[in-house]
């Protein structure tokens, strides 16, 4: 999805909003700065932060599908899928860790 963001002064304040550009839609968040470009800035860091959050969060929902199918796969063919199952649990050990990274970089504070 694109979208745009747009600044508008409210109160001697500036406040910046997403639209998504197909549909027009409004993101729900709004970010206040003294400064149009600090407004702007971050909607920007925010929308940034939505994607790769979005990213890492679907990347550890398929590690978890591989680890689960794997994990089925053990009692049909025990002896070789154990190295598997340990590969499996490594990657969802990255992916959830990476999502982890991601979630601590959030944009906290709007005012």
């Amino acid at each position: 999805m694109t979208c745009r963001i747009v600044v508008v002064e409210r109160d001697e304040r500036w406040v910046a909003h997403a639209e998504d550009e197909a549909t027009g839609s409004r993101f729900e968040i709004e970010w206040i700065a003294a400064t149009r470009s600090d407004a702007a800035d971050r909607m920007s860091a925010w929308i940034d932060w939505q994607r790769e959050h979005a990213a890492a969060l679907l990347a550890l929902q398929a590690a978890e599908r591989a680890y689960h199918r794997t994990l089925t796969d053990t009692f049909e063919q025990p002896g070789e899928a154990q190295i598997a199952v340990r590969t499996r649990l490594d990657e969802l050990d990255r992916a959830r860790s990476r999502l982890d990274s991601v979630r601590s970089r959030k944009p906290d504070d709007r005012s």
